[in-house]
């Protein structure tokens, strides 16, 4: 079942399984910090009003703004 970032409580482990056809703008930069298809990550922070959220992948800590977030296609592990 695909779901967004916003749906995941801080904790909670996903898996990219890919990126909105809208998203070509943030696709690329994000591939190439690590989110590729098939990466698990752990949301570990969500700021007051929701933008940025802070996600740990790959062993460190990246933010992401909620449009780059919003973008990605996820799967709660």
């Amino acid at each position: 079942m695909t779901i967004r970032i916003a749906d995941l409580a801080v904790g909670d482990t996903a898996k990219v399984l890919g990126y909105d056809r809208e998203a070509k703008d943030y696709r690329q930069r994000l591939l190439a910090m690590g989110l590729t298809p098939g990466t698990e990550f752990s949301l570990a922070r969500v700021a007051p009003l929701g933008d940025p959220v802070e996600i740990k992948v790959r062993g460190f800590s990246m933010s992401l703004r909620k449009a780059e977030a919003a973008s990605l296609r996820i799967e709660k592990v």
